[in-house]
Order: structure tokens, then C-alpha cells, then sequence
């Protein structure tokens, strides 16, 4: 079964957050040599909840899909691209994920192949969105409340905003408990519905995305502690 990877990095110091930007040019060309991972995308994050589109330039992100839940760590482990980010950043974690529904394209690519075996436990959700130049204000002028809520609910386990082009190019992760805590943030009345709505409407994205993952193990540690240690409290 695919297993996909999301690989978050923190650069502290200024020369590995010039380092680290560098590589959003350059590191492509050594992924693309890894004989074992298929699609993959190299991230900047925003800065605050990292729903924003300014950029944090002290956190990068890789994404990545590989054939089977074996080789993703082997490779990883081995190959020098992966060791070298490691070595430079301060902080290091990964997500080992395995798609459990997925709807629209990447880049025109379909990425992710899911799989309808059981399972328990937490559960993913990654949006991935083109915007439309004409009502990329609009949009973003609605994340911040959208930020807030996601920030003060209690469920929520994990959440960071990465993208491969400023402004118009988007990425939001979060790990909820469960389904069914996820499926009621997004229905429930308020800012983050009122913008579905909206997309939908008036037609924002020029090209979307989104999946659900379950989350089948996580290497290393984000500010400090494993993202499924537990959930936030208040």
C-alpha cells in the first residue's frame, strides 16, 4: 500500500534558513533521483498558525510518495538529500501517512492512492488549492478567522499551512481524534463554513484537492513534543 510522507523541518540560525531556501530550488533535482519516491513537493510555511501568506522562513516542508510503508524510512534514512536537511535543521519531524479518500489533482497529477482497509485511530486531513489571482485577497482575508477557530478548538491534534507558491499556492494539514471531531469543525456554522461556501460559489480555486490520511507512525518531534502525544486542552 502507497505510504506518504510529510517531512517538517525548523532552521534556526540565519545561514540554514538561507540554506534551506536554497534548497526549494535546488533539491528537486535529488529527490528526482531517488529511485523509490513518486510524487513530491518541496514547501515554505506561512508564518503564525502558518495560515498565512507570509512566509515563515525558519520552516520548510517535503512531501512525498513512496511505494510501500518500508521503503519511505529506508530511503529516507539512506539517502543523502534527507540526511543533509536532518543535519541542518534544529528540529525535525515526519509524518508516515496512508490515504484513506481522496478527491482533485496536483498539479494536474493524481498523487495519492487510497486504500479502504480499516483502521483506527487518528485521522488526517490535508486541502491543497490553486487560488485564483482575481480573489486571492478575498480569501486570504478570511484566514485569520479561520486560523483563530481551528487554534481554540480542543480537538484539533496537529495543524501547520505550507505551499509551494506564495499567495496563490496553499496547503493546510491538521490531525484530528477521529473522524467524526473533523467532519463536525467543518460543518459547523462559522468562519472556515462560511469560506467552503464561498469557494464554492464564486469559484476561487482553479484547481483543489483534498485527502484524508490515517496516520500510521511519526518520527521525531514539532515544538518540542510527538504532534499525537495529545490533543490540545482550551
Amino acid at each position: 500500500m502507497q505510504s506518504v510522507t510529510l517531512t517538517l523541518y525548523r532552521f534556526d540560525s540565519l545561514a540554514a534558513r538561507f540554506w534551506a531556501f536554497g534548497q526549494m530550488a535546488s533539491a528537486r533535482f535529488a529527490l528526482k533521483r531517488l529511485p523509490d519516491i513518486a510524487f513530491f513537493k518541496l514547501c515554505g510555511s506561512g508564518t503564525g498558525e502558518g495560515f498565512t501568506p507570509i512566509p515563515n522562513t525558519a520552516v520548510y516542508a517535503i512531501l512525498a510518495t513512496w511505494p510501500d510503508a518500508e521503503t519511505a524510512p529506508r530511503v529516507m534514512a539512506s539517502a543523502r538529500i534527507f540526511r543533509r536537511y536532518a543535519a541542518v535543521a534544529s528540529e525535525t519531524c515526519t509524518l508516515f501517512l496512508s490515504s484513506r479518500s481522496v478527491r482533485g489533482t496536483w498539479s494536474g497529477q493524481y498523487p495519492f492512492k487510497a486504500s479502504d482497509a480499516p483502521f483506527d485511530g487518528p485521522i488526517a486531513a490535508l486541502t491543497r488549492a490553486t487560488l485564483r489571482p482575481s480573489v486571492a485577497l478575498r480569501f486570504w482575508n478570511r484566514v485569520p478567522d479561520i486560523s483563530r477557530v481551528i487554534g481554540k478548538d480542543p480537538h484539533v491534534m496537529f495543524k501547520i499551512g505550507v505551499g509551494e507558491v506564495p499567495f496563490l499556492h496553499q496547503v493546510t494539514f491538521s490531525i484530528w481524534p477521529d473522524t467524526q471531531t473533523m467532519v463536525a469543525f467543518a460543518r459547523a456554522d462559522g468562519p472556515h463554513a462560511r469560506a467552503i461556501r464561498a469557494v464554492r460559489e464564486e469559484r476561487w480555486f482553479s484547481e483543489e484537492l483534498y485527502a484524508r490520511f490515517s496516520v500510521d507512525a511519526v518520527s521525531g518531534t514539532w515544538e518540542g513534543r510527538t504532534p499525537l502525544e495529545t490533543t490540545r486542552k482550551g
